[in-house]
């Protein structure tokens, strides 16, 4: 299988362009992060940081693994034997990492182990979030426990950053993570941090993962993330109305990516029913573990 049906190329061969898919298929301090002693549950709408109580109700895993192809982890990575590590930023309560990593390894709901995955590959992912409450969620209901990590961490924040992703990293005595998902995240990081912040995530990304599945938020879906906060009385985002990168956030993060980060489009795998791109990119730096050799290099 092709990674994208639409495509027609042999296994091994990588897509550098946006695939037509069809669409069913600035202040840089830290977040002020919220804590999970003494806040009241969110008001509907108002979660600043995207951290939603019940986001899989509304935005449920299947919508994005449906567009994912069976056998992914064999065709990014078919001759690595040591596990494959990836991070999850913007993790919310678990639901998706956990429903990731069921399909990446082709376990069934109920069915399998980790330890005999149908895919063949052992994977350990790292899941991070801004809000202590959903991770704590996270970590009481995780199935699997072993190979899922969930930390509580404001990823625009090194100083706390940094020795979580150090400290992962050395027991499997990595530097780098072989797939990072951010999923519906970018948006969040762009209204608190501003069209700067938007970029240093990007390029902190592409730094520490060999491949990227990112599914950017449309621009309508910032307009109605400032709506919401208008209505409940609360202030705007800070950075709203001064964003210069705007329009089309899956060009323009693609944009970012493929001539700042030294990453190169791989495939886009379509849009879920909410409207959102699911895009892989993979790094074309020397700085990763298991890298492919570049043509001059061969």
């Amino acid at each position: 299988m092709t990674f994208c049906e639409c495509a027609g190329l042999p296994p091994g061969t990588f897509i550098l362009s946006l695939c037509s898919c069809p669409a069913n298929a600035q202040p840089r301090g830290k977040m002020a992060a919220p804590t999970n002693e003494v806040d009241p549950p969110l008001e509907p709408g108002a979660a600043p940081y995207g951290n939603f109580p019940n986001y899989s109700r509304f935005h449920p895993p299947e919508g994005r693994l449906r567009l994912l192809p069976g056998g992914l982890l064999r065709r990014l990575f078919p001759s690595d034997p040591r596990p494959l590590l990836g991070l999850d930023v913007g993790c919310n309560s678990g639901e998706l990492s956990v429903a990731l990593y069921r399909h990446l390894l082709g376990l069934q709901e109920g069915k399998g182990s980790p330890e005999q995955p149908a895919d063949g590959k052992d994977l350990h992912l790292l899941c991070c979030d801004i809000d202590p409450a959903l991770i704590e969620r996270a970590q009481q209901s995780s199935p699997f426990p072993d190979s899922i990590s969930f930390a509580n961490v404001d990823i625009m924040d090194s100083s706390s950053r940094e020795p979580l992703l150090s400290s992962y990293l050395s027991r499997f005595g990595r530097s780098t993570f072989d797939i990072g998902f951010c999923m519906s995240v970018t948006m969040w990081i762009h209204l608190n941090h501003g069209d700067r912040g938007l970029v240093e995530f990007l390029a902190f990304l592409s730094s520490l993962c060999r491949y990227l599945l990112i599914e950017p938020q449309p621009w309508k879906c910032y307009r109605a993330a400032a709506r919401r906060l208008r209505k409940l009385g609360r202030n705007d985002f800070d950075h709203f109305r001064s964003l210069a990168i705007n329009g089309d956030m899956a060009e323009r993060i693609t944009q970012i990516l493929t001539r700042d980060c030294t990453m190169e489009l791989v495939c886009c795998f379509g849009s879920t029913s909410w409207d959102r791109s699911l895009l892989l990119f993979k790094s074309n730096g020397s700085n990763h573990e298991g890298g492919e050799p570049s043509e001059q290099q061969q």
